[in-house]
């Protein structure tokens, strides 16, 4: 299904580092108006295109003018999370990745819009004992922003099983829109693991002819679970929740999520790790595509409800 016809208002967003799309998803899916969207990756772009209708600026954000993209008035963007991840290397601004937040201010500089809204990983918070953030904080704050932030799991903010805890930060130019905001309220967990899973899949994510595969079978005993598979051992996610979903997780190596269904053990397949992360099934996901750059995909991107529900109370804030 294609959501960019479904706007109710006026207010127009743009979108940095959009992946796959699942922040422009949400917002759409939350009544507002997507102008247009920025992402390097060539096979991030080949399913955004797939999925919205919208202007795709397909390069490096640095090669990126401002001059070249629509006067929006929500800014938007989950920008790359490794330089910060407990995962990564934790560099922060001596990486790279985490340069790009300058490029984001660039943006912000010259097209003032009305909201900021940002989104990365949980450590972003406590990276280099927090002086990072308050970076983040202090130059969006000195540009007259008014900022929230909240770190919010998945699995208690959109119904979905999955155990991923993000860092959300909201920034409003008007102070009576930042004082009328509230970050959306939990959600009771129905959904179990099991829910968004298929009864079988291909021969090929199955792990029978693997040389690990006599250890999975020997660890391996809960039909209602997520394991993951740690480099050298098998963990069980006891929470009955699917782990935070990543972007090497279907390469092999570490962290891959395994279960069992009805045939025998195998890994999740890309519909399933989409379905983790609150993408319906009418959202295309290409044949074209090897499935280590759908994995790669998913595991970058977000989960879709949780960016609805906190659009819906932007919206609400904005009194739109």
């Amino acid at each position: 299904m294609n959501y960019d016809n479904k706007a109710k208002n006026n207010l127009k967003v743009g979108g940095l580092f959009a992946g796959i799309g699942g922040i422009e998803l949400g917002f759409r899916k939350a009544g507002f108006n997507i102008s247009w969207a920025n992402e390097i990756d060539k096979h991030a772009a080949i399913t955004y295109r797939k999925n919205h209708n919208h202007t795709l600026f397909e390069k490096d954000l640095k090669k990126l003018q401002t001059n070249e993209v629509e006067k929006i008035d929500i800014l938007t963007g989950g920008f790359p999370c490794q330089a910060f991840s407990v995962a990564g290397y934790r560099k922060g601004f001596e990486d790279d990745r985490g340069n790009v937040f300058f490029e984001i201010l660039r943006f912000v500089d010259d097209l003032e819009p009305q909201v900021i809204f940002l989104e990365n990983v949980k450590n972003l918070q406590g990276h280099d004992e927090g002086r990072t953030f308050n970076i983040i904080l202090n130059e969006l704050e000195n540009r007259g922003y008014y900022i929230s932030y909240k770190v919010l799991n998945s699995a208690e903010y959109a119904n979905v099983p999955q155990n991923r805890e993000r860092i959300y930060i909201v920034g409003f130019k008007n102070k009576n829109a930042h004082n009328n905001f509230n970050f959306p309220k939990p959600k009771k967990l129905t959904k179990t693991v099991n829910d968004l899973l298929d009864d079988e899949a291909e021969e090929k994510f199955y792990y029978s002819k693997s040389k690990y595969y006599p250890l999975l079978k020997e660890e391996m005993k809960n039909t209602d679970t997520v394991y993951q598979w740690r480099r050298k051992y098998v963990r069980e996610n006891k929470s009955k929740l699917c782990p935070t979903l990543t972007a090497n997780m279907g390469t092999g190596g570490h962290n891959v999520p395994l279960i069992i269904d009805k045939k025998d053990i195998r890994k999740l397949t890309p519909r399933e790790c989409a379905r983790f992360q609150g993408y319906d099934d009418t959202f295309i996901l290409c044949d074209s595509l090897a499935p280590s750059h759908l994995y790669k995909q998913i595991g970058n991107s977000v989960t879709v409800p949780v960016i609805e529900a906190i659009a819906k109370e932007i919206k609400k804030a904005l009194n739109v």
